[in-house]
């Protein structure tokens, strides 16, 4: 019983390092393997012909690479934090530009990560696979775009887009009754924080964590309780901490606001805690056109589309502000 246990942590631990929702899968997700990615049923594929289908629920699932890389005529690099509006953002673009329809391509990697794949010629392996996707325009927050600019990877100016707020996540039920952000420091709490190595969010969450309980409390939840194996880091993007609050490897996280409300949307086991907002802290997302991309123009098209009342529409539906 222990090694089949550990064999379902295992592979959700897999899974998870893939990310959110990506392609198409030939059966319906079971009750047992519904909050695994991919969630969304093949809406995050803007390829136009998906040919032989080979989605595998819990196996083999590329999930943070979307599209028709052959056919590319727009290429982005986005910070996953809105993984889950990708999808619609794409539909409506596409309406604006019907012929750049099954022509767009993204990555939903952590923005840390995207850059290290711009650096290396956008070449990037995955698991038995490896390929080049040189992006056009590159999303994060606002300061690393900045300094990207400033570093002569991004062309400027930047185009500022939609802000976000954080949350705390838990399991549905909230077993370890979690009220506030002091609460996460309690020793009886086993946590799942993102990675301040490649995760922009980091500095969010241990800035909300500083206004709630000062340093020692930032110390605690990410210094004291990862050493005593308390808190687990995310080994990829901070998406894995839903995940491990499913599978009853964590009590508890702090994630985008945005990704609470996805999470309910799809009926997923989580459920969310409101952080004050004299504790919480906003994010402000921003994006630039890639020195030398391939595609300039399309890439200016679509930051021009994300002002634009179609995309704010589909961000302020999952809790995004305004730019």
């Amino acid at each position: 019983m222990m090694a089949k246990r550990m064999s379902r942590h295992a592979a959700a631990l897999w899974l998870a390092l893939c990310g959110g929702a990506v392609s198409a899968h030939a059966a319906q997700p079971t009750a047992s393997t519904d909050f695994y990615p991919p969630w969304q049923k093949g809406a995050n594929n803007p390829s136009q012909d998906q040919g032989f289908e080979f989605t595998v629920h819990e196996a083999d699932n590329l999930a943070d690479f979307h599209g028709d890389i052959a056919n590319a005529r727009l290429i982005l690099y986005v910070g996953g934090n809105y993984f889950f509006a990708m999808a619609p953002l794409v539909k409506a673009f596409e309406t604006m530009h019907p012929e750049l329809k099954g022509k767009v391509y993204y990555e939903t990697i952590p923005p840390g990560l995207l850059v290290r794949q711009m650096k290396a010629g956008g070449r990037i392996t995955v698991g038995n696979m490896t390929w080049t996707a040189k992006p056009d325009a590159y999303f994060a927050g606002k300061i690393a775009v900045q300094r990207l600019i400033d570093n002569g990877l991004l062309a400027g100016p930047p185009t500022i887009y939609a802000t976000n707020q954080l949350a705390i996540m838990v399991p549905k039920g909230n077993p370890a009754h979690v009220r506030t952000l002091n609460d996460l420091g309690r020793p009886d709490i086993h946590l799942a924080l993102s990675n301040p190595e490649f995760e922009g969010v980091a500095r969010q969450i241990k800035a909300a964590f500083e206004k709630a309980g000062g340093k020692a409390l930032v110390d605690t939840v990410y210094d004291a309780k990862v050493k005593d194996g308390t808190t687990t880091l995310t080994r990829m993007h901070h998406r894995q901490t839903p995940v491990w609050l499913m599978n009853g490897r964590a009590e508890a996280g702090v994630t985008w606001r945005s990704e609470t409300i996805f999470q309910k949307e799809r009926g997923l086991a989580t459920e969310s805690v409101d952080i004050p907002p004299e504790q919480n802290v906003t994010g402000i997302y921003s994006g630039a056109v890639v020195k030398d991309a391939a595609h300039p123009e399309e890439a200016r098209q679509w930051l021009a589309f994300l002002v634009s009342p179609e995309a704010q529409g589909i961000f302020a539906h999952y809790g995004f502000g305004k730019p």
